[in-house]
């Protein structure tokens, strides 16, 4: 039997992944975003007076005003939720693993290493489509959904990510 040794690693010395300099989403994106917040506003307007056109009894004068304000005020909220949640959004590419941080209220970074990467693929929305932008989506085992998905990369610089990863799943196999 080999000597099996156990010894304490010293936290201290490890790499920090907050010294990583991040890339921003492309600022185009933030365009899709925006088209994204109009379509789903438009929506819920327009379904709610579609919905209070067939149930006049219910909506009087003052819930009408009342509802128009609240759902004003949502689609505000929603849109400074997702304009602020834009600028705190990146990604990092390093030797060994692909970092993606995110969030607006408590900041989180997703951290996984090649050798995990079991899929990627590669996908564009319709508003996506129209700046030449598209998403990343890094799959690991043992999950029905996608690790990280990565918005907003220029099409041409994602399919350049795909391949690298694609390189690096193919590597460890």
């Amino acid at each position: 039997m080999e000597n099996f040794t156990n010894d304490t690693i010293d936290t201290k010395q490890l790499p920090k992944f907050e010294e990583v300099v991040f890339t921003s989403l492309h600022p185009k994106y933030l365009r899709v975003v925006i088209i994204n917040l109009v379509i789903f506003c438009a929506s819920l307007i327009l379904f709610f007076v579609f919905f209070s056109y067939y149930n006049d009894e219910i909506f009087s004068g003052r819930i009408w005003l009342i509802i128009g304000i609240m759902l004003s005020m949502f689609c505000l909220f929603v849109t400074f939720v997702s304009i602020a949640g834009f600028y705190k959004k990146g990604y990092a590419f390093r030797e060994h693993d692909v970092l993606y941080k995110f969030g607006l209220i408590s900041n989180n970074t997703v951290v996984i290493p090649y050798n995990r990467i079991q899929h990627v693929a590669l996908h564009e929305s319709l508003v996506s489509r129209i700046f030449d932008l598209a998403k990343i989506q890094i799959f690991t085992a043992g999950g029905s959904s996608s690790d990280i998905e990565i918005p907003g990369i220029e099409k041409e610089q994602a399919e350049k990510i795909k391949q690298l990863l694609m390189g690096k799943i193919q590597k460890q196999l």
